[in-house]
């Protein structure tokens, strides 16, 4: 355990990002799961789960969750399994 001021607010300040991009990260996969599981059932809703997806996974990379490069490649990967 720190002793220094500011060493004790930046345990506080990891910890809450840690538990804020936790969420985030786990509904970005759950977005994409559902768009995925859409796709490959062939649901009626499947465009508007993968909008939902892309959108989870451009904010994503705004926040800094993940690289601009891999959100570009999942965005990809999700549109031309819906295309295809």
């Amino acid at each position: 355990m720190p002793n220094i001021k500011s060493a004790k607010k930046r345990v506080m300040v990891s910890k809450i990002r840690t538990e804020r991009n936790k969420s985030r990260n786990s509904a970005l996969k759950t977005a994409i799961k559902k768009a995925n599981a859409a796709i490959e059932s062939n649901a009626a809703d499947k465009d508007v789960l993968v909008k939902a997806a892309v959108k989870k996974i451009d904010q994503a990379a705004a926040k800094g969750l993940i690289h601009k490069n891999n959100a570009a490649r999942k965005v990809s990967a999700l549109s031309s399994k819906l295309n295809g």
